[in-house]
């Protein structure tokens, strides 16, 4: 842990989209808590590009993040690479340095052990759920709570329209893929996530499938559930079905179960590469009214979550709407600053990213009984 207040030397593993629309910006937009020292991707023309441009030194630019965190001289870290991020979270708890981890934590419940017996009960990682610090979920909380707490809940309501990566990241004009990241190192990777997918949920194509978009996507709702009223009870119903008749591989997602105090809640996730934008709805309804969040792209910095309150006004409906633009990945990243120098706790930490890992392998192994699709691994028992 470091002096409260101090700017942090923090290294990034992975220069993928998020780390260039968001987290890389940020960082520098936060020079008064962050200082960039290290960075990390497959691709050496990404590496270089990004070091030139936020003032990384040569010797600092890596190809492979285990040396990275081998050769430390940081204080924290954010780990945004692809797949799993349970070896690189483990490796770096070793060291003894606090992790920022994008979604997944990892795919095995094995993997998430171990990192809990590594971070020793004390905040040592947040996993990066960036809703959570929106202030205008921070806001319904505190309405949730003024009206009695999660078991006031009647029904909670998800529907995420998921447009295609080319309609959400038209406006940052990235450009392409470099095309030089190393073939046999990329199939290493590959191979490695492969297992632990095996070892999540078995090797049928259609549990893998519907895991990865739970883990990667879908994950972001379980920790909006788990904020609001506590992780899904049961898993009652899953269905899945195709966009179109030879369309994209992703299909769409339907679960529906009871949640903890008795209410009920249904995620409908549904895979549209053609809808004009991406958009997420968030609704829980309680006796007297709802509280709705609609949320925008979560690449589009500073674009407002609207929070539309429904409550009952001298025997009549009213609607107020709460926004704000202070942007959730910038009060994530203070968050993460909080957790590293004065011990903080994240709103998710290891046990939280080990809970959606759980809710994640039921949904997998519910869609088994009820369409006979052999489950295996963790997800069977």
């Amino acid at each position: 842990m470091t002096e409260p207040g101090k700017r942090i030397r923090i290294a990034v593993a992975g220069l993928g989209i998020i780390s260039r629309t968001v987290h890389l910006p940020l960082l520098q937009r936060r020079d008064d808590l962050f200082d960039v020292v290290a960075l990390c991707d497959l691709s050496p023309t990404r590496v270089t590009e990004l070091g030139g441009r936020y003032g990384v030194e040569d010797g600092r630019r890596y190809t492979d993040a285990a040396a990275m965190l081998a050769d430390g001289g940081y204080d924290a870290v954010l780990l945004a690479t692809s797949g799993s991020h349970g070896d690189l979270a483990a490796q770096a708890l070793r060291a003894g340095l606090p992790v920022l981890c994008e979604k997944p934590l990892a795919y095995t419940l094995a993997e998430a052990d171990r990192l809990a017996e590594l971070g020793g009960g004390t905040p040592a990682l947040m996993v990066g759920y960036m809703k959570q610090y929106d202030p205008a979920v921070a806001e319904a909380a505190r309405l949730l709570d003024d009206l009695g707490g999660p078991e006031r809940v009647h029904a909670v309501e998800v529907t995420v329209l998921h447009a295609g990566g080319d309609r959400q990241l038209a406006f940052a004009n990235l450009p392409p893929a470099p095309g030089d990241v190393p073939a046999g190192e990329a199939a290493r990777l590959r191979a490695a996530d492969e297992a632990l997918l095996d070892a999540a949920v078995g090797a049928d194509p259609r549990a893998r499938t519907l895991y990865r978009i739970l883990v990667n996507s879908v994950c972001h709702d379980l920790s909006l559930l788990r904020l609001f009223t506590g992780a899904p009870a049961t898993v009652d119903h899953v269905t899945t079905w195709p966009v179109r008749p030879g369309g994209p591989a992703e299909p769409s997602v339907d679960i529906s179960g009871q949640l903890p105090g008795g209410g009920r809640y249904g995620i409908r996730w549904l895979n549209l590469p053609d809808y004009p934008a991406y958009r997420e709805t968030v609704t829980l309804h309680h006796a007297r009214g709802s509280l709705e969040l609609v949320f925008p792209s979560p690449y589009l910095l500073n674009a407002p979550t609207a929070l539309t309150v429904v409550d009952d006004h001298g025997g009549g409906e009213r609607r107020s709407v709460f926004r704000s633009v202070t942007e959730a990945f910038e009060q994530e990243l203070v968050a993460f600053h909080a957790m590293v120098t004065a011990g903080a706790a994240p709103l998710t930490g290891i046990d939280g990213g080990a809970a959606d890992i759980r809710t994640s392998q039921q949904v997998v192994r519910r869609y088994g009984e009820l369409t006979g699709v052999a489950i295996g691994g963790e997800a069977a028992s």
